[in-house]
């Protein structure tokens, strides 16, 4: 496994790496590695080709007060964890590496990075995007693997790339969740006991929202209702930040939701610690 920090020795294991012309699959990270991040490398891996891992925790996508000071980090025990999964080639750059001195560019979106989380979290997305643009100009994949978890990022990054006509494919596989249906995250180390038992609730209501379209239920208000409900009668510890029922490509707040489905996602907030869950309800 190649391990590398600058960008020149980036291009170097690249270049060795595809020599004989075999195609790149990119899992970008800011470490702290969970099963969700390795059902991304098995993701890539089922597609064929070298996978790269990207491991940099991105200062511009924190806002003012957030967690990047205390962001959890353990570089050899992600590395380990990644030579164990089989991955070829991991960058593990510096702010200096991603962001050269003088660097004065942002990537930014409209529309889709200004409602849920990007209202809450003013440039958040314009980090996100800033960072992927970087990622994929830099080590050059040919696709690259995000998690259903973090619904509107992939909306976002899915936006700019065709937007900017990016030569990058970009894949989304499904929520990897703990036992007890909790969503994995890397925050979830922050939760006390308390709290981590009352969490559930967000994969509950995920559940629940679910049965409800199944037995044709399509008021958006009654769904966002039913989310509330419970998040308020079984997680006490807990506060609901938001529930959207938002068209999917859009990220438009809905009435009735069309036979062709939508995107419900929430936020639970405990202590200072927020966690996200969405389903995507289609036929």
């Amino acid at each position: 496994m190649h391990v590398v920090t600058t960008r020149a020795e980036l291009d170097r294991a690249r270049t060795e790496l595809l020599a004989d012309g075999q195609e790149l699959s990119l899992v970008p990270t800011m470490g702290y590695l969970h099963e969700g991040h390795l059902s991304l490398v098995r993701a890539a891996q089922r597609d064929g080709g070298a996978v790269a891992v990207s491991i940099f925790v991105n200062p511009k996508q924190f806002g003012e007060g957030e967690d990047l000071a205390t962001y959890p980090r353990d570089l050899d025990r992600d590395l380990a964890l990644l030579r164990d999964a089989g991955v070829d080639l991991v960058w593990t750059p510096g702010d200096e590496d991603v962001y050269p001195p003088g660097s004065a560019t942002s990537v930014e979106i409209h529309g889709v990075t200004e409602v849920l989380e990007g209202e809450r979290r003013p440039g958040h997305f314009a980090g996100v995007a800033t960072v992927c643009t970087i990622l994929f100009n830099v080590v050059r994949p040919h696709r690259a693997y995000f998690g259903q978890k973090d619904a509107q990022q992939t909306v976002v990054v899915r936006r700019f790339v065709r937007d900017l006509a990016l030569p990058v494919d970009v894949r989304v596989e499904p929520i990897v969740r703990e036992a007890d249906g909790l969503a994995r995250s890397s925050r979830n180390v922050y939760l006390t006991p308390e709290q981590r038992s009352q969490a559930v609730v967000l994969s509950r209501a995920v559940r629940a929202v679910e049965q409800v379209w199944r037995d044709g239920g399509r008021d958006a208000d009654e769904l966002r209702a039913l989310v509330r409900d419970l998040v308020q009668r079984e997680a006490p510890a807990g506060e609901l930040d938001y529930v959207s029922v938002a068209d999917p490509d859009t990220l438009a707040e809905l009435d009735t939701l069309p036979g062709t489905g939508a995107l419900v996602s929430m936020v639970v907030r405990f202590g200072r610690t927020r966690l996200l869950d969405n389903t995507i309800l289609q036929p």
